[in-house]
């Protein structure tokens, strides 16, 4: 196994080039391999587990939901937190940031990316609720892309540009996340779905952190500062690709089906969708979780 490591991280270094020294060592992110085959088992989870849970009664979940999500909350205040003291404390430029130039800022800002890495692969806990509980028909596209291809993302994120211009996406996905889990983990408690309302607003926030990162990258490209300028095409193009699937989830959920909420179905009530929500077999249309 570690002569195959060896084969592929050789394979990557050759491809993209040395790797940043400040992360040598850390958890899961020496080699590939760990990482690929968690998005690996991950996929064959998704694809299995409802076959399994086929013929099987759901199963609640309730008691782990909330300890789950507030606890995913939490992790993603502190990211939170700690990102935009890293911003202030090194004094980050807005238009681009290179990855050599912030000082002890900069490491802050590694060790707190590295758990934003790490909490990817935790949220890959929210699809196998869904399959637990058998909500199936949240396990979309949009659902299953985000989640695979961020884990994989982020390992090389850290692996080459774990500072810098790298900050912002992550500062505002952890922003929405406090938001969205909080909601998720309010919503295991049935006293508390009446009164939760803001659902349709974190798909919105969503939307704007990804174009307000698209246009912060895109700043990076017409006043270069020595960030790698593959990485800003990348995160560009990755950008898009979110703008156009969570605008095409938005749309269907929210516009087109906006006659069904009218006639009874809230954000905030039992009818809701997401990971804490038990179903109502009187509700047709449910509105499906997207991150």
């Amino acid at each position: 196994m570690e002569t195959f490591n060896h084969k592929v991280n050789t394979y990557i270094d050759s491809w993209m080039g040395p790797r940043d020294p400040r992360v040598r060592g850390w958890l899961l992110l020496d080699n590939y391999i760990p990482t690929f085959a968690f998005t690996v088992m991950y996929l064959l989870i998704v694809w299995m587990g409802p076959k399994y849970m086929k013929n099987r009664q759901p199963y609640s979940c309730r008691a782990l939901l909330v300890p789950y999500n507030l606890g995913l909350t939490l992790l993603s205040f502190y990211m939170f937190y700690e990102l935009v003291m890293s911003v202030y404390q090194g004094r980050y430029n807005f238009f681009c940031q290179n990855t050599h130039s912030g000082g002890e800022a900069d490491n802050r800002m590694i060790n707190v990316l590295w758990w934003y890495y790490f909490s990817k692969l935790i949220e890959f806990m929210d699809t196998f609720f869904f399959i637990l509980r058998k909500n199936n028909h949240q396990i979309t596209f949009l659902h299953v892309y985000h989640h695979a291809t961020m884990l994989n993302i982020w390992w090389f994120v850290m692996n080459w540009v774990p500072c810098g211009h790298s900050y912002f996406g992550s500062t505002f996905n952890s922003f929405i996340h406090v938001l969205m889990y909080s909601y998720y983990g309010l919503s295991a408690v049935p006293a508390m779905r009446p009164y939760l309302w803001w659902k349709k607003y974190i798909t919105q926030g969503q939307l704007v952190q990804f174009v307000l990162t698209m246009f912060q990258t895109s700043c990076a490209v017409v006043w270069p500062c020595g960030f790698p300028m593959g990485w800003l095409y990348f995160q560009i193009t990755y950008m898009i690709t979110l703008i156009l699937l969570f605008s095409n989830f938005y749309i269907k959920t929210y516009k087109s089906h906006a006659g069904s909420r009218k006639s009874g179905l809230s954000n905030g009530s039992i009818n809701s969708h997401t990971n804490g929500v038990t179903s109502n077999e009187k509700v047709k249309y449910r509105k499906p979780r997207t991150d």
